[in-house]
Formats: C-alpha cells, sequence, structure tokens
C-alpha cells in the first residue's frame, strides 16, 4: 500500500489486570476479538497487546471482515466482565487493514486548501490526504 495518504489512527480502549509478584499483569482490548494478551510488567504487556491488536486486525482485514471501532471506557467500565480493571487507550494505525489506496482528484476552493495546509503543519499530520483521510473516516463513524 502506498504511503500517500498517511495513517489514519485510531484509540481503542484497553483494560488493564494489574498483576502481582505471583500474576501476570493482563492487558484486554474490548473492541477487537482475540486481543488478550499478559506478561510480568506493564512495559512488556503494553509492547505485547501493541503486537496483538496488530495481529489480531490484520486476521480481520484478510478474512475480509470490517476494522471495529473503539468504544468508550466509560460503557466498558459498567460491564461486570471488567469490574476493577484498571484503563488506557493505545493509539493504532488502522491504515495497513483498510485496503489498498486509490488515487481521486478533489477540487476545493482556494482557502479550504490553505486551511487544510496550515492545519497539517501545525498539528504535524504527515500530508493533505492524512488530514482528509481521517476527517472523512471521523464523520462517516459519526465522532466528533
Amino acid at each position: 500500500m502506498s504511503d500517500s495518504c498517511g495513517e489514519i489512527q485510531m484509540q481503542y480502549p484497553v483494560a488493564i489486570e494489574w498483576g502481582d509478584e505471583k500474576s501476570a499483569t493482563g492487558m484486554i482490548f474490548p473492541d477487537i476479538p482475540g486481543a488478550i494478551t499478559a506478561a510480568d510488567t506493564l512495559e512488556q504487556a503494553y509492547a505485547q497487546a501493541v503486537e496483538v491488536a496488530h495481529l489480531q486486525l490484520s486476521a480481520l482485514a484478510k478474512a475480509g471482515e470490517p476494522i471495529p471501532k473503539p468504544g468508550r471506557v466509560a460503557d466498558y467500565r459498567k460491564q461486570a466482565e471488567f469490574f476493577g480493571a484498571g484503563w488506557g487507550i493505545v493509539e493504532i494505525d488502522i491504515t495497513p487493514y483498510m485496503g489498498r489506496t486509490e488515487k481521486i482528484n478533489v477540487t476545493l476552493p482556494g482557502i479550504v486548501i490553505r486551511n487544510i495546509d496550515e492545519y497539517v503543519a501545525l498539528h504535524g499530520i504527515k500530508s493533505r490526504s492524512a488530514f482528509l483521510a481521517s476527517a472523512a473516516t471521523e464523520k462517516l463513524d459519526g465522532r466528533t
């Protein structure tokens, strides 16, 4: 896939089951089926959680399944299965799981293009295409 589109980042909640000297620290992504891992330290668990999330998202994409949208921590905290869990957010680039990029021509007023370019530069976004892909994804997902 071309990288001209940039990245589309999603912020996935992760439930943390704290370990101790006798048990590992576990991490579960409620939105990503099968994305569960554990390790001796929080740092190891985090690194493994990111890897497991990518593996599961890749498997979903290969199976032709949609990439799940992140839920809200506030909603998950109400569920009995997550009682007592800590919570974090893991930002994951889902671009590799969205299919091939395609080039299109878009006509926009000059002021809009300048505003996009200023926003891209100010916020360290990779490109106009990355900005437009992210904005479109957010709008289509119904997020604000």
